[in-house]
């Protein structure tokens, strides 16, 4: 499903047709958790290497894969709380979690893997944190999302924020649970066999 034409244009979604293919297996219920991890890294590898393509010169394992020289991978650890649905912080090993003054430290781009934006609010939180971290440039890469979802994220930051997202399919809605409508269930709970939690 794509987004309608009112997406803003740092907003990138795949029209690829083994992207396509393999997002429709993976919305299916009978993939298991081998089969889902599968084909989030194939979809997140074919999301990056467009995103790469199109504008990136210079990483999750489907990003080292395509680079020819390890890069520095640093975690920021988010989930949404179920009732509020605000995104919470449980890890985040940026170095100093802001690097020093000297220009030469700040990076210049980060790429963000996100498989799942649904309401938008762990993206955002993502990229204000890299934002305010130094990062001049924001990448982000995801599997799915829903255009509000996609919106939000893609506004962050403001006029002079440098945000792109790359994603591999856009589904219109969301429930009353943050999930997205039709979707595939929720990624990490299939990934990590905690459905029922």
């Amino acid at each position: 499903m794509a987004a309608s034409n009112s997406v803003p244009s740092n907003i990138h979604i795949s029209t690829h047709p083994c992207l396509r293919a393999k997002l429709s297996q993976l919305r299916s219920k009978d993939a298991n958790a081998r089969e889902t991890k599968a084909l989030v890294h194939e979809i997140a590898l074919i999301v990056a290497v467009e995103a790469l393509a199109s504008e990136l010169n210079s990483v999750s394992s489907a990003l080292q894969t395509l680079l020819p020289e390890p890069v520095p991978v640093h975690h920021l650890g988010l989930y949404r709380e179920p009732t509020t649905l605000q995104p919470v912080e449980y890890y985040n090993n940026l170095p100093y979690h802001r690097p020093p003054s000297s220009s030469s430290a700040h990076p210049e781009i980060a790429i963000l893997l996100d498989p799942i934006i649904a309401t938008g609010g762990t993206s955002v939180a993502a990229i204000q944190t890299l934002l305010e971290w130094g990062v001049k440039k924001v990448v982000v890469i995801a599997v799915l999302a829903s255009e509000g979802g996609l919106v939000r994220a893609a506004k962050e930051g403001g006029a002079d924020a440098q945000v792109e997202i790359w994603v591999g399919g856009c589904d219109q809605e969301v429930t009353d649970q943050g999930m997205i409508k039709p979707g595939m269930g929720d990624v990490g709970d299939r990934l990590f066999l905690a459905i029922g939690k």
